[in-house]
């Protein structure tokens, strides 16, 4: 298999230096532009327990989100423990948050499955179905957001704007998933072209050419085979997947309203849920690492739809690192410990003989 080139684990580095660069200053622009005195009365009156409960909420997430990920496993044909699955889980909220449009959680995943004997095609199917489902229980949730009269401030025309990007974005993923079902010679013929470019830009040895081509043909055999497995024998635990997928992103757009619930105020339950679909729905497509700036800023806009702006800025920054710090700060944990304070960098050159 092969492993990252010599520039993964900068990239790595920098993606994060990105990530937390861009958080802090939108952070701090966020809480300038919101926090005064009013701030800290209502904070005074924020109860310990219902906080309480949003933490153990956010802890749900994560194994429901970790049962969803070793159902697809165990759809694919393979067998991986809990608490491995819990570790790819978090490894994948830190890889989505140091690459543009959260596309770095997967490779990381795959490589771990890899390194515990579960092949490339087969850990390459069960990320992007993964992925694929995160994003279809989101967008079902969109026609409703739409629909609902949820006053959102000076919006409506980034909100059209990003939906017909994302629905743009959708439509050209689907069609690269049925050309991988249907005319995988293509998806082979197209990945060749793009190696033989890399080769003669300098960016790949010759001499590795021909053994990567082997390599993609191979995995590519096995991709197309996997993901027919998991419509045709693995139906029963694709399907339970789909449920612990459903019951986790229940779980966490509860999270939301139950830190408002916490402050004392009054909770808007379905409108905040919907509204909090339609954000993260569109976080997945926006370019910085992570969705970093936009998430932040975002979060607050939310918030401020149902709470007074002057609080709206801190929960909305306490919001996002509960949900989403947490577990990018457990996953780092779990990468160094994987591939060394160097991160991608501890991972293997590629091999010559078996690429």
């Amino acid at each position: 298999m092969p492993g990252p080139l010599k520039g993964s684990a900068l990239t790595v580095k920098k993606g994060l230096s990105f990530f937390v660069t861009l958080s802090l200053l939108v952070s701090g622009a966020v809480l300038y532009a919101s926090v005064d005195r009013s701030s800290f009365e209502l904070f005074r009156r924020a109860d310990p327990c219902r906080l309480s409960v949003a933490a153990l909420l956010v802890v749900l997430v994560w194994l429901f989100d970790a049962l969803k990920l070793r159902s697809l496993v165990m759809a694919a044909g393979e067998r991986i423990s809990f608490s491995f699955s819990v570790q790819l889980t978090l490894i994948n909220y830190f890889g989505a948050a140091v690459t543009p449009m959260q596309s770095g959680g997967g490779p990381f995943q795959v490589y771990m499955m890899y390194r515990r004997g579960i092949g490339v095609g087969k850990s390459v199917a069960v990320t992007l179905v993964r992925t694929v489902l995160s994003l279809l229980i989101l967008g079902l949730t969109i026609p409703f957001t739409l629909m609902f009269d949820i006053d959102i401030p000076k919006s409506g025309w980034w909100i059209r704007g990003f939906v017909f990007y994302v629905v743009v974005f959708i439509m050209l993923l689907w069609l690269v998933i049925i050309l991988s079902l249907v005319k995988p010679r293509l998806i082979k013929r197209v990945s060749g072209i793009a190696v033989m470019l890399l080769a003669r830009a300098g960016f790949l040895k010759q001499r590795l050419v021909s053994a990567i081509l082997r390599w993609i043909d191979r995995e590519v055999d096995a991709y197309n085979q996997n993901i027919r497995d998991f419509i045709r024998g693995g139906r029963n635990y694709f399907l339970l997947g789909l449920l612990c997928g459903v019951t986790q992103m229940w779980v966490y757009l509860s999270i939301m309203p139950c830190v408002i619930w916490a402050m004392g105020l009054e909770v808007m339950y379905v409108e905040c849920v919907l509204l909090q679909a339609l954000f993260l729905f569109l976080l997945y497509f926006i370019p910085t690492p992570g969705g970093s700036g936009a998430a932040e800023g975002g979060a607050a806009m939310i918030f401020s739809v149902f709470v007074p702006w002057s609080v709206a800025g801190v929960l909305g920054l306490g919001w996002r690192f509960l949900t989403e710090y947490t577990g990018i700060i457990l996953g780092l944990l779990i990468a160094v410990k994987e591939f060394g304070l160097n991160l991608a960098s501890g991972l293997p050159e590629k091999d010559e003989e078996n690429p």
